[in-house]
């Protein structure tokens, strides 16, 4: 199976971290999670990709990356849910390059109910 992230890139370039950087999408509404990410700040992403296209991808590496998006998921139902909006998540596997490497990332498949 292949990514949507076929250039090499490094997961520390995710939500949460400081300045321009926090937010990485690419065209599919890919949003990387990293241990350091802010749950909240992820959740305000997820949201507001949610709101514009009804659908967003979640990629993470890592029990504590995929603990950040998970709690992630759980803060955006509860922002949405205040605009009548429900959401579910679909968990899968998804092998992502990274450095030229190959790694298996947790996929948070998340869409409009």
């Amino acid at each position: 199976m292949t990514s949507n992230l076929s250039h090499s890139t490094s997961i520390a370039r995710a939500i949460g971290a400081s300045g321009a950087d926090a937010v990485e999408r690419h065209s599919a509404e890919v949003l990387k999670v990293s241990t350091r990410s802010r749950p909240s700040a992820v959740a305000g992403a997820i949201a507001g990709v949610i709101r514009d296209s009804g659908m967003a991808e979640v990629q993470s590496i890592g029990a504590g990356a995929t603990n950040q998006a998970i709690k992630a998921v759980a803060i955006a139902r509860s922002y949405l849910s205040e605009e009548g909006i429900d959401i579910v998540c679909t968990p899968s596997f998804i092998d992502v390059a990274i450095d030229e490497e190959e790694r298996t990332a947790i996929r948070l498949l998340v869409e409009r109910r």
